[in-house]
């Protein structure tokens, strides 16, 4: 299944692109800000997320059941999310719905309402919300973590904010962020499926979105953050598990050699033939939930193992893991561990291209992150040119005893880990 992408940049800054599907019925529509936690001013903290749910809550002509009714009426397949780099809503619909789907989240994005009453309300839905991270383990242990991995930085807060931050969003405060964040010059829309691009583009010059957008001083500019490496045990003895987080610094998404990095994070824990889950749980048992994974952001990235075991085998497990570091470091990867992730990942996106949703989400992400499309073809090329060397240096790079951060939550007792254990031979 080809690509077929066409974009459209307008005065405002806007940017409209379009991935025509041959052969569906579908179509995904989706207004990516380029804006997420990471610009918030550290008193403002979660005013993104806020945002994102209180669109939700009314405009000047449709109430918030009207938005329920609608989105359901469409298929209820509206998603809204915040990351710490950008806010998205997006919507997959049948194809000859799209209009009325554009001008559903087109009306909730520039004229809510944002009455006091209702961000009361929606302050007490977040602390719920928090609440909820707070009763997950793993969740709860992410927000510890990378506020030590990240310290005094954006990336290291929660993106929800705090209840503190939260309580303070009243109508002044939350109209004027959105005005001066939420706006058309930090916009990407994307449709992918069976969509016209010019059709699409009236809708959009149409509507407030293509209006000219005067000088608000918005900031959009971002500085890197200096990774630290803490070790942290926290005890809770309510807690059936200990859950653990073992990271280091990794290529940031912008890096040429993301390819590479997310290979060998494959390799070392990305499925149920990685060397984690096989050493881990399928040798010694000791793991139903063990892996690791890559995050990239603009700027930076990191490179984290993740398991959840009983309490008194948290020692071994990470032992393992560090043994696993190790083993990379001084050996790299196998040329059959290599063409494995390889067509793993090959999978992996040439299926997604079946996927309207898939496809959409693709174009705002290359846009935002890159300025530019990236092909299919050439991110295939680009995975199937990664080399043994590629993923040697990765780890003489980054897989270091002086990189390496722990976080361990559960009822471990008096747990102690320090530095020496965590050492990687090389």
């Amino acid at each position: 299944m080809s690509e077929t992408i066409t974009e459209t940049r307008l005065e405002n800054g806007l940017t409209i692109l379009t991935d025509k599907m041959s052969g569906v019925r579908s179509a995904t529509l989706g207004f990516f800000y380029k804006i997420g936690a990471r610009h918030e001013p550290t008193e403002l903290a979660g005013i993104s997320h806020f945002i994102e749910h209180t669109v939700f809550k009314g405009t000047a002509k449709r109430t918030a059941l009207d938005i329920a009714i609608e989105q359901d009426r469409l298929g209820g397949n509206l998603d809204a999310f915040t990351t710490h780099e950008e806010t998205g809503f997006a919507i997959k619909v049948i194809d000859d719905q799209l209009p009325q789907a554009f001008d559903l989240i087109a009306d909730m994005l520039m004229t809510p309402l944002f009455t006091d009453a209702d961000l009361r309300s929606e302050q007490k839905v977040i602390i719920e919300e928090m609440k909820m991270v707070d009763d997950s383990p793993d969740e709860q242990l992410g927000d510890i973590f990378n506020e030590a991995f990240f310290p005094a930085h954006p990336l290291g807060r929660s993106i929800a904010g705090t209840p503190k931050s939260v309580r303070t969003f009243d109508h002044t405060l939350t109209r004027d962020y959105h005005k001066r964040a939420f706006h058309p010059g930090n916009l990407v829309i994307a449709a992918a499926g069976n969509v016209d691009h010019r059709r699409v583009a009236v809708l959009i010059r149409k509507s407030q979105l293509g209006s000219p957008v005067s000088a608000n001083g918005f900031d959009t500019a971002i500085s890197a953050p200096s990774a630290a490496a803490p070790i942290i045990i926290k005890k809770n003895t309510n807690l059936e598990q200990a859950h653990l987080i073992m990271a280091m610094p990794f290529p940031a998404a912008t890096d040429e050699r993301r390819y590479a990095a997310d290979l060998l994070a494959n390799i070392i824990g990305g499925g149920t033939s990685s060397r984690l889950w096989q050493k881990v749980r399928e040798e010694h048992g000791l793991a139903y939930s063990v892996g690791a994974s890559c995050v990239m952001y603009k700027d930076c990235g990191l490179f984290s193992v993740f398991a959840a075991t009983s309490p008194e085998q948290v020692g071994e497990v990470i032992d393992l893991s560090v043994a696993e570091l190790s083993r990379a470091a001084a050996d790299a990867v196998t040329i059959d561990e290599l063409e494995l992730v390889k067509q793993q990942s090959r999978a992996s996106v040439l299926l997604s291209l079946e996927d309207s949703a898939s496809r959409a989400a693709a174009l705002a992400q290359c846009e935002m992150v890159h300025g530019r499309q990236i092909s299919i073809d050439e991110t295939l090329a680009k995975l199937d040119a990664v080399t043994i060397d590629d993923c040697r240096a990765l780890t003489e790079e980054f897989f270091r005893t002086e990189h390496i951060a722990l976080g361990v939550l559960g009822n471990v007792g008096k747990l102690k880990i320090d530095r020496d254990r965590l050492a990687i031979s090389s």
